[in-house]
């Protein structure tokens, strides 16, 4: 029992450590005032997106940076998405949609179409954005700033994060949660270790030359994570990444209920761990079964300090990526409920091999 409790402690305190240094550290996109204008290629895999994709569509063409072309991948979908795309396209002259082929043996759905849409592109940066998202003003030219300051092959944001229902609530917050408390963020850019990495699929900006040198979509083509894949194989390279937070300049609603997110995060959290179930389950015991420990040991002073940490990580993370930190507070037993839902669920697709999104299997 107490070297239980010591264990618990030791992470809790660790992944409170990490969560203040990314609080006080704060690594989000700045805005900047200049402007650019450099060639930039926004690229946008979509399949079955037909609630989503016009949102985007919009909000880019509203947005403020005038040099850059749309083309969009639709990827064999079932639905209105090319039609609502070509009706949009017809309109506006710098978009454009091209239909997908049919998925080749050995490549995830997104891969490939990330990898065509960089064949059709001309920009001299690459901006993959996913269809569910919406951008702001001030977002390109604020990332190209970044890029070029720092000489970067890609800058990943991890964006602000859209939430309507409860079972949103009771999910999506897991994605900073987790990340946050975790990673300290600027090491991405400041090691050149490629254990350090990770990225978000949401939003990834490329230099085009790098990226025509490379192909990072087909160095990746079987990764159902490819955003953290790209970014350890660019480490790896030699070449310089960057993550941030996306400071509210672009946001995304990544599902519209429970049913939806827990699918959608069972898909890939084995896949995180790199298919290591022991290693998932050694993780989901010290992150929820270590504070049942602490909690059935009924000393106040012991409780009372664990919570305390807690609630300071929740109020800290909540706060750094545009949450409501009493939410977060208050649902974080559900939330850990779910976290653990969601890692029964993505052991069992991996096991019995019915991992699907968007009706295609994923390969593990």
């Amino acid at each position: 029992m107490i070297i239980a409790i010591s264990i618990t402690l030791f992470f809790i305190i660790l992944r409170f450590t990490v969560t203040v240094f990314n609080f006080v550290s704060n690594p989000k996109l700045r805005r900047v005032n200049r402007t650019y204008t450099e060639m930039v290629s926004i690229l946008i895999p979509a399949r079955n997106e037909e609630g989503n994709i016009l949102n985007l569509l919009k909000s880019v063409h509203q947005q403020d940076y005038e040099n850059y072309e749309v083309i969009i991948y639709d990827d064999e979908s079932t639905d209105r998405t090319f039609s609502i795309c070509s009706a949009y396209a017809a309109k506006h002259p710098h978009f454009r949609i091209i239909e997908g082929a049919k998925l080749p043996e050995g490549w995830t759905g997104k891969n490939y179409a990330c990898y065509q849409l960089a064949k059709q592109a001309k920009g001299d940066y690459f901006l993959f954005l996913d269809a569910d998202s919406t951008i702001k003003d001030s977002l390109i030219n604020s990332a190209i700033y970044r890029m070029q300051v720092y000489k970067l092959a890609l800058l990943s944001l991890f964006t602000n994060q859209v939430m309507q229902t409860a079972g949103e609530k009771t999910t999506v917050p897991l994605l900073h949660y987790l990340l946050l408390n975790l990673l300290p963020l600027r090491l991405v850019y400041l090691t050149r270790n490629p254990a350090i990495a990770t990225a978000c699929g949401q939003f990834m900006l490329f230099d085009a030359v790098v990226y025509q040198q490379n192909q990072w979509h087909e160095l990746v083509k079987d990764k159902v994570v490819e955003d953290a894949e790209i970014m350890k194989t660019i480490k790896s390279a030699s070449y310089k990444g960057e993550v941030l937070l996306a400071n509210d300049m672009i946001s995304c609603r990544m599902y519209k209920n429970y049913s939806e997110a827990i699918s959608g995060f069972s898909k890939n959290s084995l896949a995180v761990f790199n298919y290591n179930i022991p290693g998932l389950f050694i993780y989901i015991l010290v992150l929820i079964g270590g504070p049942m420990i602490v909690l059935m040991t009924l000393n106040f002073s012991l409780i009372l300090f664990m919570a305390g940490l807690i609630m300071l990580t929740r109020i800290m993370i909540s706060l750094s990526v545009g949450q409501n930190a009493l939410y977060n507070v208050v649902l974080h037993p559900v939330q850990m409920f779910n976290l653990v839902v969601i890692a029964f669920l993505s052991v069992q697709k991996h096991l019995t091999k019915t991992n699907v999104w968007k009706g295609r299997f994923l390969r593990d």
